[in-house]
Formats: structure tokens, C-alpha cells, sequence
């Protein structure tokens, strides 16, 4: 299936194709670390952590590169700072508004359920460098020399006259853009357009020394910040930039603008991605209306329905409207994702993750449809609660992928697993590599009883690692004779494929779908299993039995 994504570049829904499979690249603008995180900034954190859990299972762990940034150098900090900590040096306390408002926002959104970006730069680290890797410095430095920028009383300031198709991304042309212009424009610009890329600093704030060949020590504009980390740790050119629809003017139209003239590239980003505004029952949030809520509010008082929220509540509400919709943030959406949360855990506690289900993977595929996926995850937990094993199993590997319900410690073997353990035939002796968890738990030559022992043991008190839960009922669920253990207990997760695969092929062989039962029969050797189908005398029904090919 296609993954299907929605460009606001070309305002259109198209197949994602990324640049190179192997290294498929993500940018995402982060938090200025002033203060709380309010739950509009958690909307794009769990928008696009979703993809990010979408994309690594589509192309690998190892081949997705995710990049969300932290703003730590702003007026916005400053003017936190100069208030919170009057008695000491501004750089001072700029320090400690930063390191204590990271801390608090890393705080929060791991009680959602975010898996953590694969770099989170801070922007000061990012200003001026000594290693060779693309700097604020150097993007203005570059912009200068191409006549994209000019520097005026000590400022450097991009020239959007410069760039014919500025506007691109918004929508609208710099004819349209001037007019509409209600700011007052400063006597040293030359267009009123232009965007301050380094301006000098005032006494006591942050300071570095300055491009261009200025004299004045200064620091950088806010646009300029986000287009020299992404092309430090993802290059010129990558497959998706996201964020919140408020950023697309002017600050993701300004960092196409410094990436592409710097550059000299067609363009920044492959995919726009921009997620909905979120307003508070009904209204827009603001602190002077009295409906601005943070992350942190949610999560430890009763400011916010009476209660106590949990992340994943808060991360099961978020994503029950699409992405690219405007949320309203009510206190009956929250009892009503509480209500789904408290049913759909009730439900997948009983069942091990296999696969997941293809209409839920169809749903996320679809440009991200959460709300879709959801509703189908409810309705395969109630398939689940009748006792559909198989709808039990697809949802927890589904939930899992979303991130609600990802870490459950209360999955348990089933009772029978462990009754009839003694009865299977296997050995670990003999197997050349490991699982680190495994070894590190279970003696190398272990007898199944011996496992039995370990799993009773450490398992009564969650002291054994899930990887190693997980194994251990592979190991009970099918029965392994040697030759499989040996193949699949490196890989367990694949063992759950070629069982699922097996089963919708006798699935489809009831249905007469020959065509699907022989394109199954064909993956699963390209997987090196050969199928054996057999009828049995008594029941005249075929039985299928299948082992790894020599």
C-alpha cells in the first residue's frame, strides 16, 4: 500500500516518495523553552511523532532520520528571564529559564507517548561552529555573497525582491504581501518584506560575533535558526518538513527562502506537512479568556473536566480528529477518550502484538487519518471482547503503532501456554547467537523447563523485560522444533508474520481466492518457509504445516 501524503506546497494528496529509501528525513519545528507547553504545542508532537512511528515501520528504524529542534535563544526567553531572575546577569538567568523549561517540556510529552526525535538540537549550538557543519553563520555568510541578503545598520536582513516565486508556500504573491502589510516598515530595509536573518544585540543579552563584517556582536533571526539545523543534520534537500499551520507564514515561507538561494536547490522540503489550530471549548485559547491549558495542567491538576488526565487519554483525544482538521479541546472530548482508552486497555491486555490490522495501517496510510484508525480499533476491540483472537491481536499491534498502549506490562502468557510448556520439545543448545536480553536472563543451554522456571520467577514481579516475555511465548505459541528456533529467535517478530500469513491463507483458500492463497504461498517462501498441505483422513480438510527451507 501507498502512503499517501498532503502537500501544502501543491495543496495536493499524493504518494510519498521519498528521496532515498534508505535515508528518509524529517524536520519539525520545536518548542522556544520559556515556559509551560500549552496543549496546542502538543498537537504537532503527536501528529508527527505518529509519523515518524509510520514511517520507521515502513521503511526500518535504521532509515528514518527525524529532526526536531529547541529554541533557546529568543526576546520571548529574555524577557522571562529579566523577569524571573532580576538579580542576576541576563545570560545567567537565561540559563536557567531554558535548562528548567526543556527539562518540564521533555517531562510532559513522555507522558504522551512521544518515542524522542533522532536529534533534538538546541539552536545556540547551532549559531557558530568549528566542526564544518552547516551554521547560521555560514547560511547568511552564503546568502550575502549570492546577493540574496544585504547587511543595513549592522543588521542582515534577507531581500525577498530577490527570490521570484517567495510566496509560494502561503499562497500568495509579494505584490499581494506588500499591500496587505500593516507593520511599520523600518527606514534601512529595502523592500517592506524583508526579514531580519542577524541583528545586533543589546547590552547584556546573548551575543556572538557577527557575519558579514560587522563589527557589532549580535545574534540571529528567528527563521534563520530552523534552516541551519536542518541542513546540518538532514542536508540541502530532504523528504518532510512539519508543523503547525500558524508556522507556514511567514516562518516556513522565510526558511524555504534562506535554504533554496543559500543552496542554490529547487527547493527546501519534498512534503509540507501542516497540522489544524486547536481551540478550547469553542474559543480560541488565550490566557486572557482564562482557557489557556498546558501539557502540565492536564496532566497533575483538576484544572482542566474536574480530573486528572493521563498522557495517553490526552494523546487518544488528540488524534481522534485528522490532523489537518481545526480540534476543539472539550472536557466532553476527554471523557469521551477516556471512556475508549479505559475499553480499548481493558481489551488488549489479553492479547499479544502480531501484525497490524491492514484497514488501520490503510487509515494512518491515508494521509495520517487517525480518527479513521481509531474508530476501526474500536470496532476490532469489540470483535476482540466476543473473542476474535486474531482482531485481539491486530489491535494491540496496531495501538502499538499509533504509540496508546505501547509498553503494556500487564500482557500476560496465557494459562495454557504455561500448563502445556513441559510438553514442547525444544532446546536453546546449540544456538549461535542470543538475544542480549535472552542471554542476559537465560542460561545459553536452558532446557524448556528451565525457561518455564525463569518466566514463572521474574515475570510474577514485571522484572523480565518485555523483548524477552515476548520470545518466550513465541516459543510456547508455536512449538518451535530446533531448525525454527535457530531461524527465528533472532528475529521473533518475524515468526508472527509467517503464522499471520499462514492463517490468511487458509482464509483465503476457504473462500476459493486461489489467486491471494498462491500470492501468500510465494511471499512466504520468498521468507524461506515452505508450506506442506496436507488432508486430513478423518476430517477431510486440508492442514497446512510448514517449516524453514533447506
Amino acid at each position: 500500500m501507498a502512503l499517501k501524503l498532503y502537500n501544502t506546497l501543491t495543496r495536493q494528496k499524493a504518494e510519498f516518495r521519498p528521496i532515498n529509501r534508505y535515508n528518509v528525513r524529517m524536520y519539525v519545528c520545536g518548542p522556544t523553552v520559556y515556559d509551560y507547553a500549552h496543549i496546542g504545542n502538543a498537537r504537532p508532537v503527536i501528529v508527527f511523532d505518529v509519523l515518524f512511528r509510520l514511517l520507521r515501520h515502513v521503511y526500518g528504524p535504521d532509515h528514518v532520520t527525524y529532526v526536531r529542534n529547541i529554541t533557546d535563544v529568543d526576546d520571548k526567553i529574555n524577557a522571562r528571564a529579566a523577569r524571573d531572575y532580576p538579580d542576576l546577569p541576563l545570560n545567567d538567568a537565561i540559563r536557567k529559564v531554558t535548562e528548567a523549561t526543556e527539562k518540564q517540556f521533555h517531562e510532559d510529552i513522555a507522558a504522551l507517548g512521544v518515542l524522542p526525535p533522532t536529534f533534538e538540537p538546541r539552536a545556540t549550538e547551532y549559531i557558530r561552529r568549528d566542526d564544518g557543519r552547516e551554521t547560521m553563520v555560514s547560511l547568511i555568510e552564503a546568502l550575502f555573497q549570492r546577493g540574496n541578503a544585504y547587511v543595513a545598520e549592522d543588521h542582515v536582513l534577507f531581500d525577498v525582491g530577490s527570490m521570484p516565486d517567495y510566496g509560494r508556500l502561503s499562497n500568495r504573491s509579494l505584490d499581494e504581501m506588500e499591500a496587505g502589510a500593516r507593520v511599520e516598515v523600518a527606514p534601512y530595509k529595502k523592500g517592506p518584506m524583508d526579514f531580519v536573518l542577524w541583528k545586533p544585540s543589546k547590552p547584556g543579552e546573548p551575543a556572538w560575533p557577527s557575519p558579514c563584517g560587522i563589527a557589532t556582536p549580535g545574534r540571529p533571526g528567528w527563521h534563520i535558526e530552523c534552516s541551519a539545523m536542518a541542513g546540518a543534520l538532514l542536508g540541502p534537500e530532504f523528504d518532510i518538513h512539519g508543523g503547525g499551520i500558524d508556522l507556514t507564514f511567514p516562518h516556513h515561507e522565510n526558511e524555504i527562502a534562506q535554504s533554496r538561494c543559500a543552496h542554490g536547490t529547487p527547493f527546501m522540503a519534498n512534503v509540507w506537512m501542516h497540522n489544524g489550530f486547536l481551540q478550547v471549548e469553542g474559543e480560541k485559547m488565550s490566557k486572557s479568556l482564562g482557557n489557556f491549558v498546558t501539557i502540565n495542567e492536564l496532566l497533575h491538576t483538576n484544572k482542566f473536566g474536574g480530573r486528572k488526565w493521563s498522557g495517553e487519554v490526552l494523546r487518544l483525544a488528540m488524534l481522534k480528529t485528522h490532523y489537518r482538521q481545526p480540534i476543539d479541546w472539550t472536557r466532553a472530548l476527554l471523557h469521551e477518550a477516556n471512556a475508549n482508552f479505559e475499553f480499548l486497555s481493558s481489551v488488549r491486555r489479553r492479547f499479544m502484538a502480531t501484525e497490524p490490522s491492514d484497514e488501520i495501517f490503510c487509515a494512518l496510510g491515508d494521509d495520517l487519518n487517525t480518527k479513521v484508525a481509531i474508530d476501526i480499533a474500536l470496532r476490532l476491540a469489540r470483535s476482540a471482547n466476543k473473542g476474535n483472537e486474531r482482531d485481539g491481536a491486530s489491535l494491540a499491534a496496531s495501538l502499538r503503532l499509533m504509540g496508546i498502549l505501547e509498553d503494556n506490562t500487564e500482557i500476560e502468557m496465557p494459562g495454557w501456554a504455561i500448563d502445556n510448556f513441559n510438553d514442547i520439545d525444544v532446546s536453546l543448545a546449540g544456538i549461535s547467537v542470543v538475544s542480549r536480553d535472552l542471554s542476559n536472563h537465560i542460561p545459553r543451554n536452558a532446557t524448556v523447563s528451565q525457561i518455564k522456571n525463569v518466566y514463572l520467577d521474574r515475570n510474577a514481579n514485571n522484572s523480565l523485560p518485555k523483548g524477552v516475555r515476548d520470545i518466550i511465548a513465541i516459543l510456547v505459541k508455536y512449538s518451535f522444533p530446533d531448525a525454527l528456533a535457530l531461524q527465528y529467535f533472532e528475529d521473533p517478530h518475524r515468526a508472527w508474520t509467517a503464522n499471520t500469513l499462514i492463517e490468511r491463507r487458509a482464509d483465503a483458500r476457504k473462500r476459493k481466492d486461489f489467486a491471494e492463497s498462491d500470492r501468500i504461498r510465494n511471499e512466504l517462501a520468498k521468507m524461506g518457509i515452505s508450506l506442506k498441505d496436507t488432508k486430513n483422513k478423518e476430517t477431510g480438510e486440508i492442514e497446512t504445516t510448514w517449516e524453514v527451507s533447506r
